[in-house]
């Protein structure tokens, strides 16, 4: 809802009552008044304008340039007809009273400021044309009723500036989390595919030695075009998001990542699901998995991005830790959340290592580790030390979906 619709029910509500309180005075009155049969006819309409007219102040949109000159038109011919109606000018009050500040207001919460400032001025010019002179009574109504409508006026604009500039960093957000989205998407599956023809194409050598170079090559254009921060174009609604508990890539294709994403596919996104169930598929001959003894739960959206994480992190164990690596994956059920530990004894990760590869366009641990958690509401740590392996903490919280 747009912050400024509370102040058009306000001003509804306002015109309302301010409608009545002009009909109470000239009621209260009435036997003063020098000729009041004008003043009655001036009431009975204005007070059918008000109610007939009640949907126009719904919004800014309903608001028209139209009905605002009306308005305020009539207001100002009850302010001119007041020296009338009440000839000795016996009462005091013009005929519209307080009710001529709705016009003013209404300019300010449809135009702004200048709006409003414009609409007071016309007003002011009226009482005193009324009055014949400039009173202090008349001065201080004038001061009043302009001060309020131009800083109603002002504030608008600076709420309707706020709501262009927050849907505008939504907008960003949005296409931000969409290529981090696809970037994960394609560093899980296609630019793994690549990597593993060119390592095989180049061990197998002749023709499929030809096969891997351009593998790379295209691996390398694909990676840089990831890293480049491409985004959906403004406007266009973004690609439908994978099944929760997909893993692609070659991990998938080897068999556990595959198995993790038939599990946990079929699984509700917000019903519970047990991450024993994800993480045991993992479990191999190079492959340790300890779980707890009763069943941890997660929305199941949070569960399969917790399993595909922890896939990410498998497959830079088989890729960078050497073929006679092992890996321990450790899950904990903590009262807030779910902690996961992949630790693996292999060579570890060189200072400055994963800086660099992410300058590269190389984004498993960015976007496909620490990417996925972020969006969970989660946290993951790496620590690694040259020559004694590297291990990954996972936390997400219970709520994550």
């Amino acid at each position: 809802m747009s912050v400024e619709q509370p102040l058009w029910r306000a001003l509804t509500g306002y015109r309302i009552l301010a409608v009545l309180y002009a009909a109470g005075v000239f009621a209260w009155s009435y036997p003063e008044y020098s000729t009041p049969v004008p003043g009655v006819l001036f009431l009975l309409l204005l007070g059918g304008w008000t109610f007939a007219t009640l949907r126009n102040l719904g919004s800014a949109d309903r608001c028209t340039l139209r009905f605002l000159v009306t308005d305020i038109v009539l207001g100002l011919a009850g302010i001119l007809l007041t020296p009338v109606v009440d000839g000795h000018q016996q009462v005091g009050p013009t005929l519209p009273s307080i009710w001529v500040a709705g016009p003013v207001l209404a300019f300010a919460l449809k135009g702004g400021w200048r709006w409003a400032a414009g609409a007071s001025v016309l007003v002011g010019i009226a009482n005193v044309v009324e009055r014949g002179m400039i009173t202090r009574s008349t001065f201080h109504n004038m001061l009043l009723v302009c001060v309020a409508s131009v800083a109603i006026g002002y504030v608008i604009e600076v709420a309707r500036a706020s709501e262009r500039t927050l849907a505008r960093a939504l907008r960003i957000e949005a296409a931000t989390r969409e290529r981090e989205r696809l970037a994960r998407d394609i560093h899980d599956s296609v630019l793994q595919v690549l990597a593993m023809v060119q390592r095989r194409g180049t061990a197998l050598g002749g023709e499929a030695a030809e096969l891997g170079r351009m593998a790379g090559e295209q691996e390398v254009a694909l990676r840089a075009l990831v890293s480049s921060g491409v985004v959906p174009e403004p406007g266009r609604a973004p690609g439908p998001a994978p099944e929760p508990g997909a893993v692609p890539g070659p991990r998938g294709a080897a068999g556990r990542g595959a198995e993790a994403g038939d599990g946990s596919g079929a699984a509700a996104r917000t019903a519970p699901c047990d991450v024993r169930a994800l993480l045991s598929s993992y479990a191999g001959a190079r492959v340790t998995f300890a779980e707890p003894g009763a069943p941890v739960l997660l929305p199941g959206r949070a569960a399969a991005e917790l399993a595909a994480a922890v896939a990410a992190a498998l497959d830079n164990v088989d890729q960078h830790a050497g073929d006679g690596a092992h890996a321990w994956i450790l899950l904990e059920d903590e009262p807030d959340g779910v902690i996961v530990s992949v630790r693996d004894d292999g060579p570890g990760i060189p200072a400055g290592r994963l800086a660099a590869a992410e300058a590269e366009g190389r984004m498993g641990v960015a976007l496909s580790i620490r990417g996925r958690l972020r969006e969970l509401g989660g946290t993951a740590e790496l620590v690694s030390v040259p020559g004694q392996g590297t291990e990954v903490e996972m936390r997400v919280p219970k709520d994550g979906n």
